[in-house]
C-alpha cells in the first residue's frame, strides 16, 4: 500500500471536499488542487465490470510479453473520492492508453477526466503524455480542460495505490494542480 498523503489546505464549505480553487494574482488566473482515485478495471471480476477494453493489437503480435508493446486499450474509468470503487463518484476519465515501450511497461495515455461533482461538474481536465506505469509514482502533463478548467495547464501526480499482476486491473491516486482562467 503506498501512502497517499498530501499537503492539505483549508477547503471552503461551499465547495467539493476533494478540490480547492484559489485566485492568483490580480484575480485573472485561478489554481485548483484536485485528489482523486482512478479505478482502471481489464479483468471483470464478482460484480466489478470492465472498464478499460483492448481495442488493437499489432498485426504480428507482440513478440515482448513484459510490455505489451502495440497493445491499445479504450478506457471509461470511474474517478472517486477514496480508493474505495463504492466511495462518492466525482468523474470518470475516458479515452485510451497505449503501450509505446519494446523494454519496459510505458503507456502513452490521452484521457479526458470529466467531473460530476460540485462547482466542477461538466468540467474537464485533459491529461496527455507519457505514463510509465511501472513506476509507483509518475508526473503527467494536464494539457488542457474544459468548463471551469478553460485554458488550463498544470500536472498530475499518479501514485500507484494498488495493481493486481494477474488481472492488470489498478486503483491510482491523482494529485492534480491546474492553473486556468
Amino acid at each position: 500500500m503506498v501512502n497517499l498523503s498530501y499537503a492539505t489546505t483549508t477547503q471552503n464549505p461551499t465547495t467539493s471536499t476533494w478540490a480547492e480553487t484559489k485566485s492568483y494574482g490580480r484575480g485573472y488566473e485561478r489554481k485548483t488542487v484536485l485528489q482523486f482515485y482512478f479505478h482502471d478495471i481489464r479483468t471483470a471480476v464478482s460484480v466489478e465490470p470492465t472498464t478499460a477494453s483492448l481495442i488493437a493489437q499489432p498485426i504480428q503480435g507482440s513478440n515482448n510479453f513484459t510490455s505489451g508493446f502495440g497493445n491499445l486499450y479504450m478506457v471509461d474509468d470511474p474517478l472517486t473520492l477514496t480508493p474505495d470503487r463504492n466511495s462518492k463518484l466525482v468523474g470518470r476519465a475516458q479515452g485510451f492508453y497505449g503501450s509505446a515501450s519494446q523494454q519496459v511497461v510505458n503507456f502513452v495515455t490521452g484521457l479526458t477526466y470529466g467531473f460530476v461533482d460540485g462547482i466542477y461538474n461538466g468540467s474537464s481536465l485533459v491529461i496527455f503524455g507519457s505514463n510509465p506505469i511501472a513506476n509507483p509514482v509518475r508526473e503527467l502533463p494536464v494539457v488542457g480542460g474544459t468548463g471551469v478548467f478553460r485554458m488550463a495547464r498544470g500536472y498530475a501526480i499518479a501514485r500507484t495505490y494498488f495493481h493486481n499482476n494477474t488481472l492488470h486491473n489498478a486503483i491510482v491516486g491523482y494529485n492534480v494542480t491546474v492553473f486556468h482562467a
